[in-house]
């Protein structure tokens, strides 16, 4: 059983300056902690979530009761011991699970809707370190994250050089691609065509834009899969009958096959935990990502200042992040000087990969975290 904490938050002590050139003045930060803080602090290990992720990676939801999202690998004795270090996962600003979001009381004492400030990667990364600052911590064992989350774990080592040992990017990239930008324009256009999105003021009646996220949320739950895992799960089965009965084809547009009914499912669950507004926000976030942009054209530039380990980490199935993106990070890490360990794992799952029973995935992360 995990040792979780109660849900936690902070209220950083002075505003937080944005990318954009705005300034949030009062940013709350919702955060979870497993395993206990060494007296000497040095046992750290900031957990950096995905897009649609959020704080309770080792405990359950308080929505929707799932246990959390990676608590195969996080908790006392796994692969991430907590036995051994002190845990600290945050939710992002922007997102919709206790930090400062667009869902969040703005200055005029209403939710901030469309008038919160665009945010991007490094402003997310900006107010987990204020965070630490502000919980004493200076230096990190490690952090860690997949996809949006090694994005983070990236922009922590290349804009706070000082505050980490180690980093473990794992199925992730210095930049969004413009099929990376396309997808999720995509979602983002199906939100604001829902009649209920009202240009993001929704939160006054309660008619949120479900449809529109139901179907953003499919869209992107397809680039986070394989193929081959589609075809092995799914196929072209058809959805059996309510009575039991073997599925056929309707000459309708129901969900015929199943493929359609799960992804009907995981788009529908999804509204129930997620923000239509955060959603926009956090995506256009990440099409922004962009390293090399940030640190004068190189990516190799990025990095010249860390003076910690990497660990990188791709799938052979990953067409979302694929492997070609790790190696352009790793070359730039070489380029820098800088300490790296690269593997490419293979398994069927694509993207998600790095969440799901990848012994391959645990075994490196245990050797590089206990090296």
């Amino acid at each position: 059983m995990n040792s979780a904490s109660p849900s936690n938050s902070l209220v950083l002590p002075q505003p937080l300056p944005l990318d954009s050139g705005a300034v949030l003045d009062r940013v709350e930060i919702a955060y979870e902690t497993y395993g206990e803080l060494a007296e000497d602090r040095s046992n750290v290990i900031l957990m950096c979530h995905a897009l649609t992720m959020d704080q309770y990676v080792a405990s359950p939801h308080p929505i929707t009761g799932k246990p959390g999202w990676w608590e195969q690998s996080v908790g006392p004795g796994k692969v991430v011991d907590t036995d051994k270090f002190h845990v600290i996962c945050a939710n992002v600003i922007g997102s919709c699970m206790g930090s400062t979001g667009p869902a969040s009381e703005g200055p005029d004492g209403k939710p901030w809707g469309m008038q919160f400030p665009v945010i991007t990667i490094r402003d997310m990364v900006r107010a987990q370190v204020a965070m630490l600052d502000a919980m004493g911590i200076e230096k990190l064992y490690c952090v860690i994250g997949g996809s949006m989350g090694g994005m983070q774990a990236l922009s922590l080592a290349a804009n706070f050089p000082e505050r980490t040992e180690r980093v473990l990017a794992i199925a992730t990239t210095a930049r969004h691609s413009a099929q990376n930008i396309a997808f999720h324009e995509v979602g983002r256009q199906a939100i604001m065509a829902d009649p209920n999105w009202r240009g993001g003021d929704y939160y006054a009646d309660g008619e949120a834009p479900v449809a529109g996220l139901s179907v953003a949320r499919m869209a992107a739950h397809i680039t986070y899969l394989s193929e081959e895992g589609l075809t092995e799960k799914f196929g072209r089965r058809f959805q059996q009958a309510p009575d039991g009965t073997p599925g056929a084809k309707s000459y309708g547009f129901e969900a015929d096959f199943e493929i359609e009914s799960y992804l009907r499912y995981q788009g529908s669950g999804f509204t129930q935990r997620f923000d239509a507004n955060s959603y926009l926000y956090i995506t256009r976030a990440m099409d922004y990502f962009d390293l090399a942009e940030e640190h004068g054209g190189t990516l190799a530039g990025a990095f010249a200042q860390s003076k910690a380990r990497f660990c990188v980490i791709s799938f052979d199935t990953d067409w979302l992040y694929p492997t070609a993106e790790s190696r352009h990070i790793v070359h730039a890490l070489n380029a820098a000087g800088a300490a790296v360990s690269f593997v490419e794992l293979s398994a069927p799952y694509g993207h998600d990969s790095f969440l799901l029973d990848v012994p391959a995935l645990d075994r490196v992360m245990k050797g590089f975290l206990d090296g």
